[in-house]
């Protein structure tokens, strides 16, 4: 059952996460990263272990693998949730890190957090060095410039535009801010596998697509509470979402279209990608 097996990926990743932070010194920036790297869907973690079993590759061979994407996310969430970027109090149900403890300590942290990522993709247990290489240079490109880092930028550029972003312009941003993370993870498994990742990677291009939808949508209608985090942030600060260009009802037909793209992406491994079909399917049921 999804839900068994999400459960099972989220105890997993957060030991391993744990273990890789245990012997380090108890210092503000260390408890920072503790903090930061609890709770969360870890719905990455779980698109890279799903997507080495499609490959016979058992999810001990693939852990060190998702705690580093869940590693670099929250490195992500804590940079981004600075007052120089989204200025949010709230993650997770939690004060941001910056709130907890000070601007200084969270921008460590942050920065902590994502070579403790690339650590964690050095694992022996991955395999061959020509592998865990492949899988460094792809979540460098993924969390970069190219990717994740590229969107951040796109989107602070937007704040201060003449005129809202297009959909093709805010498909775009979205596609780095928050779909190539996904795409990594998504691909992971292929990557250690050493096989072709096209099929891999247009699942994850139309998952990374409904994902940032649904995450509108939830800005819209969502509850709070279940959130973590605040909501209508966007709209109070006139700035185009999906829902604002398409209309709720056009998003949520969008997202819908997209999961079906995701679902068609994975017809050539037949069965045994079922998980990675639920997980799709979550991405525009959660509430959170």
């Amino acid at each position: 059952m999804f839900s068994d097996r999400l459960k099972d990926v989220q105890a997993a990743v957060q030991a391993r996460l744990d273990s890789a932070l245990a012997d380090r010194a108890e210092i503000p920036v260390v408890q920072a990263m503790r903090y930061a790297l609890q709770g969360g869907k870890r719905l990455r973690a779980f698109l890279v272990v799903e997507g080495a079993a499609l490959f016979g590759i058992p999810a001990t061979g693939a852990l060190p693998a998702a705690a580093a994407v869940e590693a670099l996310h929250a490195y992500s969430l804590i940079h981004d949730d600075l007052p120089c970027m989204d200025d949010d109090d709230l993650r997770r149900g939690q004060p941001t890190v910056h709130v907890k403890w000070d601007e200084a300590t969270a921008v460590l942290a942050g920065d902590a957090l994502q070579t403790l990522a690339f650590e964690l993709c050095c694992d022996p247990s991955l395999g061959a060095a020509e592998r865990r290489l492949d899988l460094v240079r792809a979540l460098a490109q993924a969390s970069g410039a190219e990717g994740m880092v590229l969107g951040q930028a796109l989107d602070i550029a937007a704040e201060t535009a003449a005129a809202p972003l297009t959909l093709a312009e805010i498909t775009a941003l979205q596609a780095g801010k928050t779909g190539a993370l996904i795409s990594f993870s998504a691909e992971a498994g292929a990557i250690l596998a050493g096989v072709d990742r096209a099929p891999l990677a247009a699942y994850a291009r139309a998952l990374g697509l409904a994902f940032q939808i649904a995450d509108d949508i939830l800005d819209v209608e969502g509850d709070p509470a279940k959130a973590g985090k605040r909501l209508g942030k966007d709209a109070g600060a006139g700035k185009a979402t999906f829902v604002s260009l398409l209309g709720l009802e056009g998003a949520k037909t969008r997202a819908r279209a997209l999961i079906e793209e995701a679902e068609t992406a994975l017809l050539p491994y037949g069965a045994t990608a079922e998980n990675l079909r639920e997980a799709a399917r979550f991405v525009i049921s959660r509430e959170m």
